[in-house]
């Protein structure tokens, strides 16, 4: 293994704040809330990127994984009307789509045919699909790609399919799961601030009930991801917080497996006004969520949002996953998102190999695949 600095790294360190903190993580000790506080206000990133390096490497090595995945956004209908989102749409704009059954099983289809491993599927909050008609989505799914994981609906949408079927949370998730639903990615959570949060999606739940709808989906053997919305009206208190509360949901559950900060798209919003954000602000979330992170396996460099030149540094910033082939995305795209919608497999082992990194195809629950053009074989 290659660290990104030498092992007395120390005097590479230029804002003293760090010096305590790189001695913590030296001696494997938990991160507090006021760390996180005083990263997020350094700007000394090769520091935060010796340190992040050191954690990273512990955990995973030079070993960088990827997927063959496909976005499935079913509906871009939703009722909300969050400052921050491009995507979603009223039921009566002229742009606004929603798929039938059959066309969410044809476009299933077509990345079935690249041998993909994961369905990943989210979409706005629509007021007339009901929890019957997604669990029927699902089922259809399972039945047609046996093989593949389904990873669908943040927990926002969760939520919302209950309230509109008046059950309760728990009861719609162990419906969603008895329909054929894997895991669960994790959107949504933006930035538990609620300050923010009356701002930029005052119509979603709050961090509380976003923490508590992870908490149910653990608790019923639904593993999770998480993520963090950056780049528009948060500071770092509310920043280290949100890591702080993750982690702590962490300590309680298990039910994490990877940790995705997404960088705010401003463009096509009604934040547009704020600047996007920079390569040196992205390689700073990878490196302080790794930091505070520490019981959360894997920390994701989502290329579609932060290109994927800055995904391939970001794994020697603390990352150690780089997404997948994803074939079509929509929700960033929306949002003014320059990179590309798809991204070939040997491409994406391109980017790791040159970033000194080794690549592992992966499944959902990070187990080895290995493949040929057409078909996968994943290794347990």
């Amino acid at each position: 293994m290659t660290s990104l600095l030498t092992p007395d790294a120390a005097y590479a360190i230029e804002d003293r704040r760090l010096r305590p903190i790189l001695e913590k993580v030296e001696a494997r000790e938990r991160l507090s809330y006021e760390d996180g506080v005083t990263m997020f206000r350094s700007h000394d990133i090769l520091a935060l990127g010796h340190m992040a390096n050191l954690q990273r490497e512990r955990w995973h090595g030079d070993v960088t994984y990827f997927n063959v995945n496909r976005h499935i956004n079913p509906t871009d209908v939703c009722v909300a009307s969050c400052r921050l989102c491009a995507f979603g749409k009223r039921a009566k704009d002229p742009n606004a789509y929603t798929m039938s059954m059959d066309q969410v099983w044809e476009i299933a289809g077509k990345g079935y045919a690249e041998a993909v491993t994961e369905f990943h599927i989210v979409g706005g909050l629509h007021p007339e699909l009901t929890l019957d008609w997604f669990c029927e989505m699902i089922a259809g799914l399972k039945v047609r790609y046996p093989d593949v994981h389904l990873k669908a609906f943040t927990m926002v949408e969760i939520a919302y399919f209950a309230r509109r079927a008046k059950i309760s949370i728990r009861e719609t998730l162990q419906r969603l799961k008895d329909a054929g639903v894997d895991s669960m990615p994790g959107g949504g959570a933006e930035i538990f601030s609620e300050r923010v949060r009356r701002i930029i999606c005052d119509h979603k739940i709050d961090g509380n009930e976003w923490i508590e709808t992870a908490r149910a989906a653990h608790e019923i053997g639904l593993k999770t991801n998480c993520t963090m919305l950056y780049g528009h009206l948060e500071n770092p208190e509310d920043l280290s917080d949100h890591l702080v509360r993750l982690r702590s949901l962490q300590d309680d559950t298990n039910g994490f497996v990877t940790f995705i900060p997404l960088a705010f798209h401003p463009a096509n919003t009604a934040l547009a006004h704020l600047s996007s954000t920079t390569g040196f602000e992205d390689l700073k979330q990878i490196a302080i969520s790794r930091l505070m992170l520490d019981n959360i396996p894997h920390i994701k460099a989502y290329w579609i949002m932060m290109t994927p030149g800055v995904a391939q540094i970001a794994q020697r910033f603390g990352a150690n996953d780089i997404d997948g082939t994803v074939v079509e995305e929509k929700i960033y795209h929306e949002a003014g998102a320059k990179t590309a919608q798809h991204l070939r497999r040997q491409d994406i082992l391109r980017l790791i190999r040159e970033a000194g990194r080794e690549p592992v195809e992966r499944d959902t629950s990070y187990r080895p695949v290995t493949r040929t053009e057409s078909a996968f074989t994943v290794l347990v």
